[in-house]
């Protein structure tokens, strides 16, 4: 899959899927990241590649409207994983090379900071929800 390919539904819950799966051990560390955390120094960026885009558009605003259910919130472990609502709709999806995990990643830019950020892609907290 090119790093520029559109993740549809489908395509995202089937790599969440193999993901969950994997138990090979691996420094990675992906396992250890269930809800947004910022990407950590040690995190071996080298050993990712792109396997695809949750961006509708590139060209148009995306919504930062979130969605939520049962007290979750951003940072929570169990917060769903809706594409459609922010931070999802600005996300890349990363794969180790070394075990084939995979996590949600975007940058967050504040008003004074730019912050990498990552989330372990677990198929039990994809939601379809629309817009």
């Amino acid at each position: 899959m090119a790093n520029d390919d559109k993740l549809d539904l489908e395509k995202l819950k089937a790599l969440a899927t193999a993901s969950d799966a994997m138990t090979r051990p691996c420094n990675c560390g992906i396992d250890g990241f269930p809800g947004w955390t910022r990407l950590p120094v040690e995190f071996p960026e080298q050993q990712m590649q792109i396997v695809g885009t949750l961006v509708e558009d590139p060209y148009q605003e995306a919504t930062y409207t979130e969605y939520h259910r049962n007290g979750s919130d951003y940072w929570s472990a169990d917060a769903p994983i809706a594409i459609h609502y922010h931070p999802y709709n600005r996300c890349s999806v990363l794969q180790c090379k070394v075990c084939a995990r995979c996590c949600l990643h975007y940058v967050e830019a504040g008003g004074y900071y730019v912050e990498k950020r990552i989330r372990k892609l677990a198929s039990q907290w994809i939601v379809d929800v629309p817009l």
